[in-house]
Order: structure tokens, then C-alpha cells, then sequence
């Protein structure tokens, strides 16, 4: 079964098409990273989703039934932007008091399990307005989690975190996977979403572009030899003839090689048959940024 499926959803705000015929299938179990640019419909769609808004045309299913199923959105946790907390509330507090909002009975169970889940077992007597932006983001987290949903929607959870508090969020919502809840997320932060996302959706003025899964996303994104020599021009027509392809990459000089040629073979090629000497050599692999931002450029 799928957590999440999306057929033909529309929103319109007046003349403007947020969202346009987007299709979206979340299989159960998944993390699932929304990605697309400013303005391209993430957040309307995950508000859409969540009930915070209503749709124009189509369709929302949550665990194959009508999203709004109360059964279902009870089972649906939610940060979008940032938690609603009061500022000069302990964090338990403003737990508690989500947590009567919900009727959650043993409350007070239920909000030392939601602290333990996000790392924050010993912050629970701090003010919310003296936690750092990353305690706030999983304090945000926390409040969604109470209940024990099966479905997370989380609205750029990572953005303006540290390395560590990243890390943090990672192992937090890989922790959550695990154990069978399916998180939703968008982010523009895609080189970390690329180390947890089991799969992704690429939406662009309000549809989807691609869907895939991280294995798909594997195959797609090439490993490749980057090198430079004294003479680019040279070296990369000696190599396209060659290896069939070699590209320059325009920002950093480098010239690419995609055969699937090792690094010491492609210098020792260069320096022995052609005496051409490669300054810096090494060996890499397209990105997921570097994947969305050609898939853009294609789509425009």
C-alpha cells in the first residue's frame, strides 16, 4: 500500500495554478525527498496534503483512503514552517499542551517518548525561546510525532542547521523509517536529503517532472574521471576521440571522462601516448544537486 497518492490535484489562488495536474505517488515506509524550486508548489502541495488547504480538482489518498478520513488524519503529523510553540513555555509545557490539543491520553508517557525519538530528553525543562534553531526544528519534529503517526510532512526541516544539528536531523528521521513511519520532505539542502531519501519527486510549476527511486537516481548519476592539463582544448579532443565523451565542466575547468576508465589509466594514457601531462586528476560522481539543476535546465 502506498501512504501517499496524488492524481490530477489542482489549487489555484485566483488566476495562479499552484499546483497543476501534479501526480505523486509516496510509497509506505519511505523517505521521500520533494524537491523544486522557489514558487514550484512544494508547500502548497504538502498543506494540501495535510488539509491545511483545500484542493481545486483531484484527488489525495493517505493509506488508500480520502485524506479527509478522519481515521487517517489522525495518523498524519505536520511541521510546516515552524512549531507553534509559546516563547516563554518549557518545552515540556508546550508539549503538554499539544498534547491535550489532541486528546493523547498517558500524556505524559507519550511526551518523554516524542523527546526521546528527537534527542532532547534532557531539554525538556528549557524555554522554547532559549533553544537554538536546531533544538527548535526537532522540538517541531516532536510535536508531530505525538499520537505515533504513520505519515510525516515535514516543510524544510534542515534548513539553517549546523553540520551537527543536520546530523542530528538525519539520524532522527532515518530512526523514523525504520520503524515504518513515512516522512515526507522538501528541502533545498539536496546534498544532505541525498544521504537519507529512499525516493524522490522533482515537481516544477506545480507538476511533476520526475519520480524516482534513490537506486534509479544511482543509475542516472554517472561516476566519471575529472581531470586538467596546461592545454583543455587539446586534451578534451584527444580524449572525446578516445573515450567518446569528454565534457568541460565550465565552472571549475576540468574536463570529464565517462567511460568508466580509471583515473591512472586515463593520466597514463595521456602522459605515455599523447605527452600530455594531467595536473590534477581524480575520480567522482554527479550529485543529486548537480542532477536537479541539469533536469532544470532541460525542462526550461
Amino acid at each position: 500500500m502506498n501512504a501517499i497518492e496524488i492524481v490530477n490535484l489542482t489549487k489555484t489562488f485566483g488566476a495562479k495554478r499552484a499546483v497543476d495536474g501534479l501526480n505523486m505517488t509516496v510509497p509506505q515506509g519511505a523517505i521521500y525527498g520533494f524537491i523544486g524550486e522557489n514558487g514550484s508548489g512544494k508547500s502548497t502541495t504538502e498543506k494540501l496534503i495535510c488539509g491545511l488547504l483545500q484542493p481545486s480538482g483531484g484527488e489525495i489518498k493517505l493509506f488508500g483512503k480520502s485524506h479527509r478520513d478522519q481515521q487517517v488524519r489522525s495518523q498524519t503529523g505536520v511541521l510546516i514552517e515552524s512549531p507553534g510553540c509559546f516563547s516563554d513555555y518549557s518545552v515540556w509545557n508546550n508539549l503538554k499542551l499539544q498534547a491535550a490539543n489532541l486528546g493523547i491520553k498517558n500524556e505524559n508517557e507519550e511526551i518523554r517518548r516524542v523527546l526521546h525519538l528527537v534527542r532532547m530528553d534532557g531539554a525538556a525543562s528549557n524555554k522554547f525561546k532559549n533553544c537554538s534553531l536546531g533544538m527548535k526544528q526537532r522540538i517541531g519534529i516532536a510535536f508531530a510525532l505525538l499520537g505515533n503517526p504513520k505519515l510525516l510532512v515535514l516543510d524544510e526541516p534542515i534548513n539553517g542547521l549546523d553540520a551537527d544539528g543536520m546530523r542530528i536531523m538525519r539520524e532522527i528521521l532515518t530512526d523514523l523509517a525504520d520503524s515504518g513511519c513515512t516522512v515526507l520532505i522538501s528541502s533545498h539542502i539536496l546534498g544532505e536529503l541525498e544521504k537519507i531519501a529512499t525516493h524522490y519527486g522533482i515537481i516544477r510549476n506545480g507538476q511533476m517532472l520526475k519520480q524516482m527511486t534513490a537506486a534509479q537516481l544511482n543509475a542516472d548519476c554517472p561516476t566519471y574521471v575529472a581531470l586538467k592539463t596546461a592545454d583543455t582544448d587539446k586534451t578534451r579532443a584527444i580524449l572525446q576521440q578516445t573515450y567518446g565523451r569528454a565534457d568541460v565542466d565550465e565552472q571549475t575547468g576540468e574536463i570529464r571522462v565517462y567511460n568508466g576508465s580509471s583515473a591512472d589509466k586515463v593520466a597514463n594514457y595521456l602522459f605515455a601516448d599523447c605527452g600530455i601531462a594531467v595536473t590534477e586528476i581524480r575520480t567522482a560522481k554527479i550529485s543529486l544537486e548537480e542532477y536537479y539543476i541539469n533536469l532544470m535546465r532541460e525542462g526550461k
